[in-house]
């Protein structure tokens, strides 16, 4: 293998050359005893950039958004996502195990619910039915292709939850994505919720972390969350320095990687056996479905030799994620790779599975 393109996911990015030195002489102190003066300072910075009061520096997504509904809702209580959502589908039901929370699912076209959908599942007070607490919203949305709610949308959906007495999480891993896509202050994106966790480790390339942010006293709840579900970490300013790298330098660029995505998008377009829809690249993922008999994994596993990998998202869907480690010319190489893979009829039949 000649070359090898990165497409799995945004998080097999590298630390940059700045984010090394930063690493390498950063003042650190003992963080559970909330002591760390690198961390303090990742924290003012990444609460002053989503304008909340304070924020927590956590090791991983999954982690702030337990974090988050374990210190909005009760045992008992239920919340409100969406089908497609990473919470109800890839963290391990961590919110049903830890926290004894019901979650509720509704289905929705792109990742955007609405509002009216929202309203209607949401409980009336009854001793027979658990109470609804909480209303998480995603963006962007990955599995939905990393779509974008806009200000507006998010603003409709808070105002139902709101008046009906629910907090509003957001699953904000990429939300600097969506900002970037949709040219605004991030800030538009997260001032109506009541918390919001984003992921440092992804397009922002730092190689440890994510950030909870929300009112102070809920990030002191949160404090106590993360400690109890053993995040509590020592002189993690080593890599809380990686992080105010990420926030400083690198939101910017962003704005490469979607194009780059829509690069992609538009070079695979025709290929035989394949769907590309071109319309929901709105940040830095292409999806494709695979018409049968060809299925996800054989078109992975015919594309892994040629040095393009890639991500299985079900039986017949796949997606690609452009990152800083993916350059136009790696597109490029890419794309006409794969197409010289499908120009000529496969070595081996192609056969349905399951």
């Amino acid at each position: 293998m000649a070359r090898t393109v990165e497409l799995r996911s945004d998080t097999f990015t590298l630390p940059t050359e700045s984010m090394r030195k930063a690493m390498a002489i950063a003042e650190v102190g003992d963080d559970v005893w909330d002591e760390d003066p690198t961390i303090h300072r990742l924290q003012e910075r990444a609460a002053e950039m989503v304008g909340m009061e304070a924020s927590l520096f956590v090791p991983s997504g999954t982690m702030g958004n337990l974090c988050a509904l374990l210190s909005h809702a009760q045992p008992g209580d239920e919340v409100i996502v969406e089908v497609d959502s990473h919470i109800y589908q890839n963290e391990v039901a961590g919110a049903a195990v830890v926290g004894g929370l019901q979650l509720r699912p509704l289905d929705s076209e792109s990742g955007r619910l609405q509002p009216e959908q929202v309203l209607r599942a949401i409980r009336e007070p009854d001793i027979h039915e658990p109470r609804s607490a909480v209303l998480c919203l995603e963006n962007t949305h990955n599995r939905k292709g990393g779509t974008c709610l806009s200000p507006s949308q998010t603003e409709a959906l808070c105002l139902v939850a709101h008046r009906a007495g629910l907090k509003v999480h957001l699953d904000g891993a990429r939300i600097f994505n969506a900002a970037v896509a949709q040219r605004i202050d991030v800030r538009k994106l997260t001032g109506p919720v009541d918390s919001v966790m984003f992921c440092l480790s992804k397009g922002l390339s730092a190689p440890v972390g994510s950030m909870l942010a929300g009112r102070a006293d809920f990030i002191e709840r949160a404090r106590r969350m993360r400690k109890m579900v053993g995040g509590g970490m020592r002189q993690a300013g080593v890599l809380a320095a990686a992080g105010l790298c990420a926030l400083n330098e690198m939101v910017d660029r962003l704005a490469e990687d979607h194009v780059n995505a829509r690069r992609l998008a538009e070079a695979l377009q025709g290929l035989p056996g394949i769907d590309v829809d071109r319309s929901t690249v709105e940040t830095n993922m292409v999806f494709g479905e695979c018409r049968p008999p060809l299925t996800a994994r054989q078109f992975i596993d015919r594309c892994r030799p040629a040095g393009v990998l890639l991500d299985q998202a079900s039986p017949y869907r796949w997606r690609m994620v452009t990152h800083r480690g993916v350059s136009a010319d790696d597109v490029d190489y890419a794309a006409a790779a794969v197409r010289g893979l499908f120009s000529e009829p496969a070595t081996t039949p192609l056969r349905a599975t399951g």
